[in-house]
């Protein structure tokens, strides 16, 4: 068993050298191509420093950094070659590759960032945050109550965006000595003022009742094993497709199955089964959403099922009906302190029920959800507590708030110091480390 497993990693870690040496041919190719940056231009950096598969991070700021760049002109500070190329497709904002810390001390100095922007933990941040002179700001990749979202990293920004009440009463229990009203900046969820953005829906208004059904992947540890692909999954979907009276939405974590074999099988069958009953009915308009464009499935749906993620206060800021998956594994941490203490739970049913069983219990209590006048109540007041106004519009003018508060304090500070002298900042030793190849990009790119 040892054996095939180490050959297995053998085999994966080859195949993403493979992968990275041709997305490095790819990106050198197209990098030939683009016009250098306009030299001081951009006044906010978006850094992101990890690879291609978690840039599910990066794109739901997509829109909200758009239209903020109407006002401050935005760049991507991509570290990774399979990002970068990817970004360099699909971002609606400028991207520069500082794959070296050469390339971004380049950039920095060419450019007047005034806020650089963080949308994870990934340990190179800290390559980026020894740079002064500009805020950095962690501003995440979404609200939940993973254990995620209480981490005393949050105290290595100079400033964290934050969605509302909820958030600051989350941190507040776990950060020492931390000055919440100055560092922790409500913004609510601009995202969600982009959800439909006017686009036309993939399906046509037949009277069926929309589902959809984002899981997350199954976590690395017991403590964060909240994704339902094997547990709940397969039996829902299965029993949705065969009600005749629904059209499932699927858009599962794009790690999902990167960690549990059968999690990934879970998963395939699942989109199998969309594929055949697409087949017998092409009427149906079932969907398997892997797309980099997340939102209209949010607005859209009339229910809707996901796992403790970022995808539940995602689906709480449309305010719309939403089931959460309870998870299966006893070690899994669960915050009741805020929403999930009286959120709509689907269980999965016992392992010794018939698999039709199972699915037809999931597919009554999502019916019961979808119409109880006293569930939407309950949501409505969540909704509030976790984003606040959620009027059109209205998140949006925080987020740009925030920004102008932010851009004004530097504008404070840089009066404030304007006879300091110059400081060296090169980084030497992480540009040594990168020679020695002791600070490779991630292989994954």
């Amino acid at each position: 068993m040892g054996l095939r497993k180490d050959a297995r990693r053998a085999v994966k870690l080859a195949r993403n050298i493979l992968r990275n040496r041709r997305a490095q041919r790819d990106l050198q190719t197209r990098l030939a191509t683009q016009a250098p940056l306009e030299p001081h231009r951009f006044k906010i950096g978006v850094y992101f420093a990890d690879g291609k598969v978690n840039l599910y991070q990066l794109r739901q700021w997509y829109k909200p950094l758009a239209k903020l760049a109407e006002t401050y002109p935005v760049v991507i500070l991509s570290r990774a070659s399979g990002a970068a190329l990817a970004l360099l497709d699909e971002s609606p904002l400028p991207v520069a590759y500082v794959r070296r810390v050469a390339d971004l001390e380049r950039v920095i100095h060419e450019q007047d960032l005034h806020i650089v922007f963080y949308v994870n933990q990934n340990a190179k941040n800290f390559q980026m945050m020894r740079y002064g002179r500009r805020w950095h700001v962690f501003i995440n990749h979404g609200e939940s109550d993973k254990m995620y979202m209480t981490t005393n990293q949050f105290k290595a920004y100079d400033y964290a965006f934050i969605a509302g009440d909820a958030a600051r009463a989350r941190l507040d229990k776990v950060l020492w000595d931390y000055d919440f009203d100055k560092r922790a900046i409500p913004i609510g969820r601009p995202q969600a003022d982009h959800y439909l953005d006017g686009r036309d829906l993939p399906y046509p208004a037949d009277g069926r009742e929309v589902v959809l059904y984002a899981p997350t992947w199954e976590g690395d540890r017991g403590g964060a094993a909240y994704g339902s692909i094997a547990s709940h999954g397969v039996d829902l979907v299965r029993a949705l497709l065969a009600s005749g009276r629904h059209r499932v939405i699927y858009r599962p974590h794009p790690r999902s199955g990167v960690v549990d074999e059968a999690y990934a099988a879970a998963n395939r069958a699942i989109i199998s089964a969309l594929e055949a009953a697409n087949a017998a009915d092409p009427s149906a308009h079932h969907i398997f959403d892997d797309g980099p464009d997340l939102g209209w499935q949010l607005a859209a749906a009339d229910v809707a099922i996901v796992d403790i993620s970022a995808m539940v206060y995602d689906r709480l800021a449309a305010g719309k009906p939403l089931l959460i998956t309870k998870p299966v594994n006893p070690a899994a941490q669960i915050d009741t302190g805020g929403y999930l203490q009286a959120c709509e739970w689907l269980e999965a049913g016992s392992d010794a029920s018939p698999a039709a069983d199972r699915g037809a219990a999931m597919l009554a209590r999502v019916d019961e959800v979808a119409h109880d006048a006293e569930a939407l109540s309950r949501l409505k007041y969540w909704v509030t507590r976790y984003f606040g106004d959620t009027t059109p519009g209205v998140t949006t003018a925080r987020f740009h708030a925030a920004v102008d508060h932010l851009m004004a304090e530097w504008e404070r500070f840089a009066a404030l110091h304007a006879d300091d002298p110059d400081v060296d900042d090169h980084d030497a030793e992480a540009e040594a480390a990168e020679e020695a190849g002791e600070s490779e990009e991630d292989l994954a790119g």
